[in-house]
């Protein structure tokens, strides 16, 4: 075992000069500093948004008129004031002045509908004025009287009907 003896002025070994004096804690011949200041750590990046209300300053957030109709519920009558109608159960409603109507993937629409922008991945029966912008996603059906600024219609998506272009005065050229 390695016995450390008390320094009383006799060596053992003499003087001789064989022995290092002890390092002091953290001198630079002991390795013990980094060589580099460490760097800041990469911030982790927070996960999106997932709803557009979550999004600071979304024009769906500003004094928000959002109609949500969800899977299983049916509404029949007349929707007014509503900026926004998102579309996932069966709606049979005549809608007028809306910014947005979204019909999901399993949602029905029957009826009327005066909007600016359409999305539609779902079912629509009736009469349909997008003013802007309409558009049919891959398995989205329209049948009925269309109108619309203009279209975009994805591989899938059938429309059938009697379907015009808006005239360049009726059509609603703000992008939302």
């Amino acid at each position: 075992m390695l016995l450390r003896q008390k320094d009383d002025g006799s060596n053992g070994g003499g003087s001789n000069g064989d022995t290092a004096p002890p390092l002091k804690p953290f001198s630079s011949m002991g390795g013990h500093a980094p060589s580099k200041p460490p760097t800041k750590a990469p911030a982790i990046a927070a996960s999106p948004p997932q709803h557009s209300a979550d999004i600071p300053f979304s024009a769906a957030r500003a004094d928000s008129k959002t109609l949500i109709v969800g899977r299983d519920i049916r509404l029949s009558g007349e929707i007014t004031e509503c900026d926004r109608l998102i579309v996932e159960g069966h709606v049979e409603v005549a809608l007028s002045d809306a910014r947005l109507i979204e019909v999901s993937n399993n949602g029905f629409f029957g009826g009327s509908a005066d909007v600016i922008d359409a999305d539609i991945s779902g079912h629509f029966e009736g009469k349909l004025m997008a003013k802007n912008k309409l558009t049919v996603r891959a398995g989205g059906r329209i049948s009925g009287i269309i109108r619309y600024g203009s279209i975009i219609i994805e591989a899938g998506g059938e429309v059938s009907g009697d379907m015009q272009a808006l005239p360049s005065a009726d059509r609603d050229t703000n992008e939302t």
